[in-house]
Parts: C-alpha cells; sequence; structure tokens
C-alpha cells in the first residue's frame, strides 16, 4: 500500500472512530512500524487535518467543521456518481438515513471521505447481498456531510442541485434539512 493511500485510510478509520486510535493500533492494521504511522500523522497534520494526539491515541477534531443534512433523490445507478460528488468536493459522508412511515428513522453509519471509500461501499452493493435503504423510500433519503468550511458546503449545496440530486422538502423532514 502505498503511503497516500495509507493516509487516506488513516483519516476514513479516525473518522469513523468516536473514540481515540493508537499508533499501535494504526501500525498493526497497516503492517507498518510505529515511526512510518507517526510520519502519516505528520504529513496529514501540514496537509490541514486536525488530528489530536492523546494519552490514549489519535483523534481527528471535528470541532470546527460544518455538518448539513441534504435530502437527496436518485436511481441505485446514480450512487456512486453522487457519493463521488461528495468527496471530490472535499466532504465526508457522515451517513445515510431515510424516514419511513412505518419504522421511522432508519439510519447507518458511512464515513465515506474518499473514492476507495465510495468503491468499497458500491462494490458492496453491487455484489447483491445487501439493497441500499434509499430503496425502502423509492429513492429518497438523507445523507449527515461534513466539510471543514462553509465555502465547501456551499459548493456542496450548488453541485447537488446542479446534477438533480437535491430533493424538495415536505412537512415530514427532520429539522435542519436542505432540500430543493
Amino acid at each position: 500500500m502505498s503511503a497516500i493511500n495509507r493516509q487516506n485510510e488513516i483519516i476514513s478509520l479516525l473518522s469513523g472512530s468516536d473514540k481515540p486510535v493508537s499508533g499501535h493500533a494504526l501500525s498493526e492494521h497497516f503492517a507498518v512500524s510505529r515511526q512510518i504511522i507517526v510520519k502519516d500523522i505528520g504529513v496529514l497534520k501540514e496537509q490541514g487535518y486536525d488530528i489530536l494526539s492523546t494519552p490514549k491515541g489519535y483523534i481527528l477534531d471535528h470541532s470546527n467543521d460544518i455538518t448539513c443534512i441534504f435530502k437527496v433523490h436518485h436511481t441505485t445507478e446514480s450512487t456512486r456518481e453522487e457519493l463521488n460528488l461528495f468527496v471530490d468536493l472535499g466532504a465526508v459522508v457522515k451517513d445515510v438515513f431515510i424516514y419511513h412511515r412505518v419504522y421511522g428513522m432508519i439510519r447507518a453509519q458511512l464515513n465515506i471521505s474518499s473514492r476507495k471509500d465510495v468503491s468499497s461501499f458500491c462494490e458492496g452493493i453491487e455484489s447483491g447481498r445487501s439493497t441500499l435503504l434509499m430503496n425502502t423510500t423509492s429513492g429518497y433519503h438523507y445523507h449527515t456531510i461534513i466539510t471543514k468550511d462553509k465555502e465547501t458546503m456551499d459548493l456542496v449545496h450548488s453541485e447537488l442541485d446542479k446534477h438533480g440530486f437535491l430533493a424538495a422538502l415536505t412537512d415530514y423532514e427532520p429539522e435542519g434539512a436542505i432540500g430543493k
């Protein structure tokens, strides 16, 4: 695995964890030395990632991040395009959820932050073992999106609209959801 791929996966692991991830755990996961992990963390910090070193491990500080919920609608075939749109703009797709009129809210954590994550997710769905949550609600679903700044979030909103992914809001929406 290249250093760039390993660093992208480190960000994915830290983004998806609600507790610190130790350097030892990262070095075992990637089968590299602890020194390589320290170097990778240094490179990621230089790239602008706010990684905090704690006595229990590394955490990605999201305190300054912008979070928005977008209501979207598309076909199963457009899933990869939609997810790539987010990550290509530098956003993290934290989760996907639907509001079902009988079951209520059903949510799944995604923590997708790279094209590699998008490919893994889509390959899992395309294998036929599972289906997308949005199939339960005729293609309508929500994503919680995280960006580093408001300008990036505004760009995400604009591109979702431009590509026809934004869905119209109704009275039955989560508070703060953004749609057409």
